[in-house]
């Protein structure tokens, strides 16, 4: 489990075949891995991974073709959103996410909501029509790993579209602040939205 408030930028440095997915090789900053063991959950971009080396200020994981074809960043050297695994003594400063990606979404639109461009900036994002039924104003979604607010959402016929604002130190401390309009991104819905969708399905 995750909370989505990211820990850390880190890069992955290189990717190779390995079977039917892809061996990644992270970088991470100075310190983040002293307290990780081999085994340990670490979400990347969203999406929990193992890491399965540990060496210095890098770790290695291992990708499947199932898990590249869910989501997307994962496939290429870049900047990744860094989050280890919550601890049950842990601040809960985000909500429960659970590092698997629901969807990926596109952005329709990223700017700054006022012309100062150090202000908080709005992200609009077409999210999977399916996922509509899980997002709500004031409800939470994690893009990218990152657990966010739903200031707004409208339904059309191909997509739910949500509208987001992020504030600065979202902007600087994550990857986000590099989101281009027609840049895909990695969604995971919230975790007791998706439960409440299922007992209403079975009680109808």
């Amino acid at each position: 489990m995750f909370t989505g408030i990211i820990t850390a930028v880190g890069k992955i440095q290189s990717t190779q075949t390995r079977g039917d997915g892809l061996h990644l090789t992270i970088a991470v900053p100075e310190g983040y891995l002293d307290d990780v063991n081999l085994g340990d959950s670490i979400a990347i971009q969203g999406a929990c991974m193992t890491a399965t080396e540990i060496s210095g200020n890098t770790f290695g994981l291992d990708i499947s073709a199932e898990s590249l074809a869910k989501t997307v960043g994962l496939d290429q050297v870049g900047a990744v959103n860094l989050e280890k695994a919550l601890r049950l003594n842990d601040r809960l400063g985000g909500h429960l996410v659970s590092g698997h990606v629901d969807g990926v979404g596109t952005v329709a639109h990223f700017a700054p909501v006022a012309q100062d461009p150090h202000g908080s900036w709005l992200l609009r994002i077409q999210a999977p029509k399916e996922l509509g039924v899980f997002l709500a104003y004031k409800g939470s979604i994690v893009v990218n790993g990152v657990s966010l607010t739903v200031n707004k959402t409208e339904d059309d016929v191909r997509a739910c579209i949500v509208d987001i604002n992020l504030i600065p130190h979202t902007l600087q401390n994550t990857t986000l602040g590099n989101l281009r309009p027609n840049d895909q991104v990695n969604l995971e819905i919230d975790l007791i939205a998706r439960y409440v969708a299922r007992m209403l399905e079975r009680s109808s």
